[in-house]
């Protein structure tokens, strides 16, 4: 398998992993600035060029860039895909996958469990729009943030309103969700990758702090998961379009809640927090599927000693 990983930085955690585990299996992987890609659009075919040569021959490809280069990244992943690449994550489904506010509507559609959620525009609906969620605490959220950057908890209704007006006012995108007390802070993640979880992990908010994320000082630790928790992070990944996902959720009275569909989920936490070689199972996936898509071919395997 030849495969291509989408990412503007070789040393990142994530990145690096999956290129040990790819080379560990015997396949050949390049590391592509997104940014430095190049395309040529006709209807005589599509072509692309990184640094001066051609881009051709590969198998699959497999995004890693941040939500700061989305657009142009999400155009070369399109073209990767265009040009006959296999994409787990295709380029539509990574586009819904960053939208926050487009994610909780399609799940909500499809009828899995999830935090009550409000959206509008005009300042002089603030009043009502909160209402349609109910007294405070309130959990507001920009709909483009990562890592929990952008996540505030409001525990007053003036409170609420306040924070809603001045991000109206700053022209930003965002959504109020009501906040799950019985959570008490935690959260899991489970990496899902085509239709199974792979791994979890349960992260807990440090003291003072309601966000759970390891960037903000959340805790690690392996956790066991439900077959309901499972179920509910695989038909998620599958409603958003994703083949690979890392999908947050809180234990709720009312069962599993999806709180957020990852599509370049981060492998140093939970390989960190349940010892298993996530990289590694995501290779197999992608090793199967380029063998599916080419039936004379076998996925190659990592050697016993790991070489």
């Amino acid at each position: 398998m030849k495969l291509a990983i989408l990412s503007r930085n070789t040393k990142l955690y994530s990145t690096r992993r999956l290129v040990e585990a790819a080379r560990q299996r015997g396949h050949s992987v390049r590391v592509l600035d997104p940014l430095r890609c190049y395309m040529r659009i006709s209807s005589d075919g599509f072509a692309m060029h990184y640094k001066g040569k051609p881009i051709t021959g590969y198998d699959a490809v497999v995004p890693r860039f941040a939500a700061s280069v989305t657009r142009y990244g999400n155009a070369v992943l399109r073209q990767f895909e265009l040009m006959g690449t296999y994409a787990p994550n295709p380029s539509a489904a990574f586009a819904r996958a960053r939208d926050k506010l487009l994610c909780q509507q399609l799940l909500a559609a499809e009828g899995l469990g999830l935090p009550v959620t409000v959206f509008g525009d005009n300042p002089d609906d603030t009043d009502d729009l909160l209402a349609m969620l109910g007294p405070p605490p309130h959990v507001i959220k920009l709909n483009e943030g990562t890592q929990g950057a952008g996540v505030m908890l409001t525990e007053k209704p003036s409170a609420s309103r306040g924070v809603v007006e001045a991000l109206r006012g700053l022209y930003a995108s965002f959504v109020v969700q009501e906040f799950i007390a019985e959570a008490q802070g935690a959260d899991l993640r489970c990496f899902v990758v085509g239709d199974r979880v792979i791994g979890a992990m349960q992260r807990q908010a440090p003291p003072g702090d309601f966000r759970s994320n390891l960037h903000r000082g959340g805790i690690a630790s392996p956790v066991e998961t439900t077959a309901a928790e499972r179920a509910a992070a695989v038909r998620a990944a599958q409603v958003v379009g994703l083949g690979i996902a890392g999908v947050d959720l809180i234990r709720a009275h009312r069962g599993p809640l999806v709180l957020e569909v990852n599509a370049s989920p981060g492998l140093e936490g939970i390989e960190a927090a349940t010892g298993d070689d996530i990289a590694g199972g995501v290779i197999d996936h992608l090793a199967a599927h380029v063998c599916a898509r080419s039936p004379g071919r076998r996925p190659k395997r990592a050697a016993p000693n790991g070489s």
